[in-house]
């Protein structure tokens, strides 16, 4: 049965969306702008038009919940240490062959179990949560339920962290600029246009540099950047120092950046886990164009997951996986042999190491 035809439609009206010609709609939430006639929905799957208004259809529905520890997103320069209650809806604006989540992302249908953003706000709370993460699928897709989740999330001193692959408007940071507090913005395969044509699904990576750009220029927000390096397909050198260098030129030396490793999944079991010597190429090469922090993720116990003082080189914050081993920066976030302030917002939490921060999600129904 179409939505149209239906007494109740799901979710709530959209505010990402202008008029089109020919009765279409034009949506703004992220940059494929797709233009929607009535009774349709777009490749995101999750925003439709109903007599003549683009709904989002997921409004109020959580598919995946769950508590995390910050660094999983992964952003390590931001409030470490935190707790994250994380939470997602169904549907993307990519189709990414490999992806972990495909089961979620993937899943052009409304489900999920119906909740209000006070209720998600009082649950992250209820498990003694430090913030809310939009993750597992795109988030600015669901850009207007997690902006009203989110406004409610900061007056009640909550941090609000998006795990996004930056995909974005300048409508939709707008939007993001009244409640979000970080962003890790994740690349794939090096930002290669054929790599993010063949296995992605886009065109290129221009509208993830102009969201960069905007974020930068009109907002307070904390990036982080990540780029999953994809053996054999999504593995250049070349592709890497050219974004790489774009990152020192435009967002600067201090930026964080995560080369992470890839696993076979969805798509492409095909492929081989990333060999940890190339991940070690792309962090050499990351140096070598003057970045500041730069780490390989997934592999547990690398000696590039810690934080090292780009003053004089010494080992600052100790990491093994998602969990902060040693802090030995002072007070202020400085190094403790020669002074240099190392970029890091906040420091781990007084609790830290006394409570678990992995925890499932029950939601209290009636």
């Amino acid at each position: 049965m179409a939505w149209t035809e239906q007494r109740e439609v799901p979710g709530a009206p959209a505010r990402l969306w202008t008029p089109a010609k020919g009765g279409r709609v034009k949506c703004t939430a992220c940059a494929r702008y797709c233009q929607i006639g009535e009774g349709q929905v777009g490749l995101c799957g999750i925003r439709g038009v109903v007599n003549g208004t683009l709904y989002l259809f997921v409004y109020g529905r959580v598919i995946a919940s769950h508590v995390d520890p910050i660094e999983k997103k992964p952003v390590t320069h931001f409030m470490p240490g935190a707790k994250i209650f994380s939470i997602a809806t169904t549907g993307c604006n990519w189709l990414c062959a490999y992806c972990q989540n495909f089961d979620i992302s993937q899943r052009r249908k409304v489900e999920g179990i119906e909740v209000t953003p006070e209720e998600i706000v009082e649950t992250a709370i209820r498990y003694g949560s430090h913030g809310i993460a939009y993750t597992y699928n795109e988030p600015t897709i669901f850009m207007e339920f997690a902006h009203d989740v989110g406004v409610i999330a900061r007056r009640r001193g909550l941090i609000n962290v998006f795990v996004t692959n930056g995909y974005w408007t300048p409508e939709s940071v707008s939007m993001a600029s009244e409640f979000l507090d970080a962003a890790t913005v994740d690349f794939k395969g090096n930002a290669e246009v054929n790599f993010l044509r063949r296995y992605v699904g886009i065109p290129d990576p221009e509208p993830i540099f102009q969201t960069l750009l905007e974020i930068k220029e009109r907002t307070t927000i904390h990036v982080e950047i990540t780029d999953l390096v994809v053996p054999e397909v999504g593995d250049d050198l070349e592709a890497a120092r050219r974004l790489v260098r774009w990152v020192h030129d435009n967002l600067g030396p201090d930026t964080p950046i995560h080369f992470l490793r890839f696993h076979p999944d969805y798509k492409m079991m095909n492929l081989p886990w990333t060999p940890v010597e190339t991940l070690e190429r792309h962090w050499r090469v990351a140096k070598e164009e003057g970045m500041n922090y730069v780490y390989i993720g997934n592999v547990p116990g690398h000696p590039y997951e810690s934080t090292y003082c780009p003053g004089c080189g010494e080992m600052v914050v100790e990491r093994y996986g998602f969990d902060i081993v040693d802090w030995r920066l002072t007070k202020d976030n400085r190094c403790p042999s020669c002074g240099y302030k190392i970029a890091i917002v906040g420091s781990p939490p007084p609790d830290y190491g006394r409570s678990k921060r992995f925890v499932p999600v029950f939601w209290r129904k009636s």
